[in-house]
């Protein structure tokens, strides 16, 4: 894949929209540690990096528009951090709302849910273990590229 300055590097890039992109992203790098990398404004979009993943803020214009209050989720953003429970700790002081407490899993994984400023869910995730899918009742189809 040809490099490009003017996107991140990932391969999969989550839109998420926000009625304020600049408050967001304030937000977004206090709370869950992002990193800004690229500001297209004066308030249309963002692009954030959490580690090679990247995410894009982008305004509630044109044909997008915020996450709603209403029952159910649409979405959700999965983010592998170090340190799950320092990491829900720091959410939480910047007062992102927390759905699930750090919990570990048969999976291998700690994990907590959070919903941001706009209401979009994000689950954070740290690995503890190697864990073979079947160990828990997964199937491996293809193994990851190593």
């Amino acid at each position: 894949m040809k490099r490009n300055r003017s996107i991140p590097p990932a391969q999969v890039i989550p839109v998420l929209t926000y009625p304020d992109v600049r408050a967001a992203v304030d937000w977004l790098r206090a709370a869950f540690g992002v990193t800004e990398h690229v500001w297209i404004g004066p308030n249309h979009r963002a692009q954030l990096m959490f580690g090679t993943g990247g995410i894009i803020a982008a305004d509630a214009t044109r044909d997008r528009a915020a996450p709603t209050t209403g029952a159910g989720e649409t979405h959700s953003v999965m983010v592998r951090v170090e340190d799950a429970a320092a990491h829900c700790a720091q959410a939480r002081a910047h007062g992102a709302e927390i759905l699930s407490e750090p919990h570990d899993w048969e999976y291998g994984e700690r994990q907590y849910v959070a919903r941001d400023l706009a209401g979009h869910r994000w689950t954070f995730t740290q690995t503890i273990t190697d864990a073979e899918p079947e160990s828990w009742g997964g199937k491996t189809v293809a193994p990851y590229p190593a």
